[in-house]
C-alpha cells in the first residue's frame, strides 16, 4: 500500500479503542477491546484488532498517538493527546464546522464546544458521579438482572415509560426497586433510565445547534440519540464510528497538523 499509515489507541477507562489510518484520514481498521486491569495489554491487542481488519503488518503504521484515561501506559505510542483534544479532531473529520462533542463514556461524560477553526470555546467534565454514564446504565442492567447488551432491544419495547427523577446511581437503584415492587415493566424502566442519561448532560449544558455524539453508549444505543435529537433547536450529528472517536482524533494527530 502506497503513502504512510497512521494509528491511534484511546485507551478508555471501560474500553480501548484503536484506528488506523492513511494519508488522506481514511479509516482502514478498527477495534475495541475491554480495557480490564491491564491498560498496555488492552492497547496492543486493539492495535492488533485493527491491523488485523485492515489486513496489514505491525510495522507498516509510521506512527501513533495514544489518548484517554491510560495514554500513559501505551509505550509504543510516539505522543500522547488528551481526550478532550482527539474527540474534537476526530469528529471534525467528518464535521468541520462549529460544533459541540458530547462523549458519553463508561466512567465520565465530556461537553466539549468548538469553533469553527476547529479550537476550544470551553468544554466540561462529569468526573465526581457515574449517573448519565455506561458505568450508570451497567449498574442498572444488574439490578433488573439483564445483560447489559440487551438494555436496547428493552428500551424499544416501551409503552409507558417510568420517570426516574434521581440522578445519583445509588438512589436511582432505590427508585428501581421501588418500580419493580409496584410491578413496573423492565422495558419501561430501560427507557426511563436511558432517558436519565440524556437529562444529566443536558443538566451540564443545555446544548444548542450541532451535537455529535461519540462513545460507546452512543455507539450501542440508537434510543438515546433519537431522545437526544428530540430536544428543540439540536441538531445531533453521528460519525460513522462513535465509539472509536477519540482514536479516529488520536490518529489524525498522529498524521499530522491538517485538518
Amino acid at each position: 500500500m502506497a503513502g504512510s499509515l497512521f494509528g491511534g489507541i484511546d485507551a478508555g477507562a471501560t474500553a480501548t479503542k484503536a484506528a488506523i489510518i492513511d494519508e488522506a484520514g481514511e479509516v482502514l481498521g478498527r477495534a475495541v477491546e475491554r480495557s480490564g486491569m491491564d491498560f498496555e495489554a488492552a492497547a496492543r491487542a486493539a492495535f492488533d484488532g485493527a491491523l488485523k481488519a485492515a489486513k496489514l503488518p505491525r510495522d507498516a503504521v509510521t506512527r501513533t498517538v495514544s489518548t484517554g484515561y491510560g495514554r500513559r501506559n501505551v509505550p509504543f505510542a510516539a505522543e500522547r493527546k488528551t481526550e478532550l483534544a482527539c474527540h474534537a479532531r476526530g469528529c471534525r473529520r467528518y464535521f468541520p464546522q462549529a460544533l459541540t462533542v458530547v462523549d458519553i463514556g463508561g466512567q465520565d461524560n465530556k461537553i466539549i464546544h468548538v469553533d469553527s477553526d476547529g479550537g476550544f470555546e470551553s468544554f466540561q467534565l462529569n468526573r465526581k458521579c457515574a449517573a448519565g454514564t455506561g458505568a450508570f446504565l451497567e449498574e442498572i442492567a444488574g439490578r433488573l438482572g439483564v445483560p447489559l447488551d440487551e438494555l436496547e432491544a428493552l428500551a424499544r419495547q416501551s409503552s409507558a415509560e417510568e420517570t426516574l427523577g434521581s440522578f445519583c446511581t445509588v438512589f436511582t437503584q432505590t427508585e428501581i426497586l421501588a418500580k419493580m415492587r409496584a410491578g413496573a415493566k423492565a422495558s419501561d424502566i430501560v427507557k426511563g433510565a436511558l432517558r436519565s442519561v440524556v437529562k444529566r448532560i443536558v443538566e451540564m449544558d443545555p446544548l444548542e445547534g450541532p451535537v455529535a455524539l461519540t462513545g460507546g453508549v452512543v455507539a450501542h444505543s440508537p434510543t438515546i440519540v433519537e431522545m437526544f435529537a428530540e430536544r428543540p433547536g439540536c441538531t445531533v450529528l453521528l460519525p460513522p464510528d462513535p465509539q472509536c472517536a477519540g482514536a479516529l482524533g488520536a490518529a489524525l494527530f498522529a498524521r499530522g497538523p491538517r485538518c
